[in-house]
C-alpha cells in the first residue's frame, strides 16, 4: 500500500471525523449570568440544567455558561441582552427590572411567600401560561424559581421587633423588598449583590434583606454579626429568577431540539430546585454560625408583630399593579391557593 494513498486515507477519516462532531454539536448557546462560576446558582443549577438539555439533545446542543458578567454589561442588562439577542440565554433575578415583569412580584411579597420554595416554584410554574406569560414578551423563559427567601442580615445589631430596625439602613433585592424595609421603617439602599460586602464593611448600609445561601458565596459571615427569621423559617418575602432564551432563536429551533429544552425544565425540576435552594440556603446559616454569628429564630408572637407591619406590602402591591391593568387581588388570591395547594402534595 502506497504512502500517498495511506495519507489520503488518513486525511479523509480525519475530515469525516471533524464533520461528524460538527454535525453532532449543531446548536451552540451562550448563558450568562450575574454571579460567580463557584456559587450554588451555577454549580447547582445551571451547569446541571445544560447538562440535562445536551443530553436530551442527543449532543446536538452544546450550553457555554459565562458567569460574573463576563461578556459585558450590567446585572440589569440581562433581560434586554437576551431580548437583544446580544446572548442567547441568561439566569437573572426579575426585580433587577423594576416594573418589567410585575405578575411574578406576586411570589415576592411576604405573607405570600412565607417558607416554602419548593410549593413556590410549583405555583408559579402551574401559573404560568394563564396568569404570568404576558410579562415576558420576547424571551421563551424555560423555567422560573424562587430562593428560601428574604432574612434579615445585620452588621452590629440584634433585631427582635420591628421597631429595631427604625432608622437602619439594608440593602434591597428589589423593588416589593424596598416596601417591606419602608415598612419596617428601615431605609432602602439598591446594590447588585456583588457590592454588599463592601458596603457592610464601609458602613454604607447596616444590613440586608438576603437569603442565607448568599452568605458563603460573598463571605457575608465576615461583615455581620447576625442573622433573623421568623418563626418556621418565616421569611420576609423572597425574590424571584428566570432563565429565559431569546424568542428568536428558540423560535429558529426544530422540534426535537425545543423538546430537549422543554423535558429539561418541567415541573419535576423546578421542585427539585426548591429543595436545592433550601439545601444551599441551609448550608450559608450553617457557615455563619461556625463563624460565631448569633443565627436568631423569632418566637411567634414575635414573628406575628413583622408579618402585622407587613400585611400593608401586599396592598400597596394590588394598588399598584392594579393601575397598570394587572388584577393584583386575584393574583395573590391565586398564588396563595396554589403554594398551599402544592404544599400538601
Amino acid at each position: 500500500m502506497s504512502s500517498t494513498f495511506i495519507k489520503t486515507a488518513f486525511a479523509a477519516s480525519t475530515l469525516a471525523l471533524v464533520a461528524s462532531g460538527a454535525a453532532a454539536q449543531e446548536h451552540k448557546f451562550r448563558l450568562h449570568h450575574f454571579l460567580g462560576a463557584q456559587a450554588p446558582a451555577q454549580t447547582r443549577m445551571l451547569e446541571p440544567w445544560a447538562e440535562a438539555v445536551e443530553e436530551n439533545s442527543g449532543g446536538k446542543v452544546e450550553i457555554e455558561i459565562f458567569p460574573s458578567m463576563t461578556l459585558g454589561g450590567r446585572p440589569q442588562e440581562l433581560v434586554s441582552q437576551a431580548r437583544d439577542g446580544v446572548v442567547d440565554l441568561v439566569w437573572t433575578l426579575n426585580g433587577y427590572t423594576p416594573g418589567l415583569f410585575p405578575r411574578t412580584e406576586v411570589f415576592e411579597l411576604p405573607t405570600v411567600y412565607m417558607n416554602d420554595p419548593e410549593a413556590t416554584n410549583l405555583a408559579m410554574h402551574d401559573m404560568f401560561e394563564e396568569h404570568l406569560a404576558e410579562d415576558f414578551r420576547g424571551l421563551e423563559v424555560m423555567f422560573l424559581h424562587v430562593h428560601a427567601g428574604q432574612g434579615i442580615q445585620m452588621a452590629e445589631k440584634e433585631v427582635r421587633r420591628p421597631e429595631d430596625l427604625s432608622g437602619t439602613s439594608l440593602r434591597i433585592p428589589t423593588r416589593t423588598g424596598a416596601w417591606v424595609i419602608e415598612a419596617l421603617g428601615a431605609n432602602p439602599v439598591a446594590m447588585p449583590v456583588p457590592e454588599l460586602p463592601q458596603s457592610l464593611s464601609k458602613g454604607v448600609v447596616d444590613g440586608a434583606l438576603i437569603p442565607w445561601e448568599i452568605i458563603p458565596a460573598l463571605s457575608v459571615q465576615e461583615q455581620t454579626d447576625y442573622q433573623i427569621e421568623g418563626a418556621d423559617r418565616t421569611r420576609f418575602g423572597t425574590s424571584t429568577f428566570q432563565v429565559s432564551m431569546n424568542q428568536a432563536r428558540w423560535d429558529s429551533l426544530p422540534e426535537d431540539i425545543q423538546q430537549a429544552f422543554r423535558d429539561a425544565s418541567g415541573r419535576d425540576w423546578v421542585a427539585e430546585m426548591g429543595r436545592v435552594w433550601r439545601e444551599v440556603d441551609d448550608f450559608g446559616i450553617k457557615v455563619a454560625t461556625d463563624a460565631g454569628n448569633e443565627h436568631i429564630t423569632l418566637t411567634e408572637d414575635e414573628t406575628a408583630a413583622f408579618m402585622d407591619r407587613l400585611a400593608p406590602v401586599v396592598e400597596r402591591w394590588t394598588e399598584d399593579v392594579s393601575g397598570k391593568g394587572v388584577d393584583g387581588a386575584a393574583l395573590v388570591e391565586t398564588a396563595r391557593e396554589l403554594i398551599e395547594k402544592n404544599a400538601a402534595q
